[in-house]
């Protein structure tokens, strides 16, 4: 099943089911956040009803603009794949080099969902000289056994995963680099926009990719005004998605409408790598106009463009004070 949001040319947002090239609304109003809670199984069963309205129910898919397919609870974006780790660094640090934490336990920060871009809608980023884009596949949370709960087995956690989604985390580098000199962040390095889409894809749908490890096997590709510019495996990553969102519920909870990023894939799946394998700039940082176009094997594709950037009002530096331990 493919679930999504959308509006049409006339009328207020729909939520459905994406069959074929039609647009299909849930039956009785509900929404995304009530499929969502509901789980894979109930979706099943209000797909069905869907499709018993016959072929020619709901919108052509052509007649209407696609929306980020959810609201998200929460976004967690993680920093799964060695590759990346690598070659960021090397961009950072002036050498290749991956933090024996690293391989401890996975590691992931928390984003602004109040910023979410749908597909084609452009990103309007702050002024930055280091604009780039990061490939990721997202895992969206639905009602499952468990969820909610803290501390959940990778098995547990693997039931509470309903679908999975393109997620493209745009990036101010500079802005990013000068946040985690303070050792805390990212965070307007990355807040400004996130974009998601084109639609979920339910978690049944993409089980043939899961190898014997337990991982999904499925082609990322990134373009740049359609130059290929990265491509990888999503089953590079070093922890299967399960286990990621079982270390999110750690002491903590996962609940439907969450969605987890990948973290960016390895093997040119963003900017930043390529800069520091490279030793330059090389390719450029994204500029007003380009379009970034990221295809995720067995989801689909999801694109974007870079809109102008948008200058913030100006803020003071930090002012020193005495460290007084008495008011004078």
């Amino acid at each position: 099943m493919r679930i999504g949001r959308w509006e049409p040319a006339e009328g207020s947002v729909e939520e459905g089911f994406v069959v074929e090239d039609r647009v299909v609304p849930f039956p009785d109003g509900r929404t995304v956040a009530d499929v969502l809670a509901a789980g894979l199984t109930a979706a099943g069963e209000l797909h069905g009803r869907a499709l018993r309205q016959g072929p020619d129910s709901g919108r052509p898919l052509a007649e209407v603009r696609l929306l980020a397919p959810l609201v998200p609870a929460a976004i967690r974006d993680f920093v799964a794949f060695e590759e990346h780790v690598e070659g960021v660094s090397a961009g950072v640090e002036g050498k290749s080099d991956v933090a024996p934490e690293w391989y401890q336990a996975p590691t992931f920060y928390f984003t602004n969902p109040h910023t979410i871009l749908g597909p084609g809608e452009p990103v309007s980023p702050p002024v930055t000289e280091r604009l780039d884009f990061e490939l990721e596949l997202a895992v969206v949370i639905g009602a499952a056994p468990g969820v909610g709960q803290a501390n959940l087995t990778a098995a547990e956690a693997a039931e509470t995963i309903f679908g999975y989604t393109i997620m493209n985390d745009w990036s101010a580098r500079d802005l990013q680099g000068r946040e985690m000199k303070v050792r805390l962040g990212p965070a307007k390095g990355k807040d400004f926009g996130m974009s998601l889409g084109p639609w979920i894809v339910t978690a049944d749908e993409l089980a043939p990719y899961l190898d014997g490890g337990g991982f999904l096997a499925v082609r990322a590709e990134a373009y740049i005004n359609d130059v290929l510019i990265g491509e990888d495996l999503v089953s590079n990553m070093g922890w299967p998605l399960p286990e990621l969102v079982a270390y999110a519920s750690r002491n903590s909870r996962v609940v439907p409408g969450d969605v987890l990023g990948s973290g960016t894939v390895g093997n040119g799946g963003c900017l930043g790598e390529l800069w520091g394998r490279n030793g330059s700039l090389t390719p450029p940082p994204l500029a007003e106009g380009d379009v970034v176009r990221l295809v995720v094997e067995g989801i689909g594709e999801l694109s974007g463009a870079v809109g102008p950037a948008i200058p913030g009002p100006a803020l003071p530096a930090a002012r020193v004070r005495p460290r007084a331990r008495h008011r004078a």
